[in-house]
């Protein structure tokens, strides 16, 4: 699978934001993972390819988490502490105007929001898929996008998990069900000259 034309393809950045910075991720840093998506920022917006960013995030009660609806008597994490702009993108992920901006509340960033209305009244038939976590919200959203019937490319170079295992299981075992893995230069390559042409 190739990367399709600029106008049916949508890059979808997962939750390069503050809480992300709190703790390491492997086998990339968030450091990483963000220079590489700025990359990809860049050669989509050259291209005119739709970048959507992606955050979590919840009311200051978290009514609207999913925390404290699920059965009590199944262990599970404790809700994280959350610092001041837990939530907010990081430095070098600033959406513009055109660029929609998709509250995530689960792993997946499909269920409550309008991100297939915002794909499909554009057009959009391919997403490229980037952030963290790999095996988290990248791959929740990734199968919810292949059950929306839309072609999947998966950047891994440009994701990172809470460990190496994590983001190696998704990206050799899930990823390939779902779409196509690609390296980060070529899928840069491919937008770059269509974006060049004049």
């Amino acid at each position: 699978m190739t990367v399709a034309e600029p106008g049916r393809t949508a890059l979808i950045l997962i939750d390069l934001q503050g809480s992300n910075a709190d703790h390491p991720v492997h086998p990339h840093t968030t450091d990483a993972v963000l220079e590489r998506c700025v990359r990809l920022i860049e050669a989509a917006r050259r291209a005119g390819s739709l970048v959507v960013h992606v955050r979590t995030s919840f009311l200051p009660d978290e009514a609207d988490s999913l925390s404290g609806k699920l059965r009590t008597d199944i262990e599970r994490p404790a809700r994280p502490v959350r610092r001041q702009g837990w939530d907010h993108f990081l430095p070098g992920i600033e959406p513009l105007p055109t660029e929609p901006v998709i509250i995530k509340r689960s792993w997946n960033a499909f269920h409550g929001s309008d991100l297939d209305l915002q794909l499909r009244r554009r057009g959009i038939d391919t997403v490229v898929m980037a952030g963290i976590s790999t095996g988290f919200g990248v791959e929740g959203t990734a199968r919810a996008a292949f059950d929306h019937a839309y072609n999947v490319v998966f950047v891994p170079e440009a994701m990172a998990a809470y460990t190496a295992e994590q983001h190696d299981h998704s990206v050799r075992v899930i990823f390939p069900q779902l779409g196509c893995v690609r390296p980060l230069d070529e899928v840069v390559e491919e937008l770059v000259p269509t974006a060049a042409t004049p």
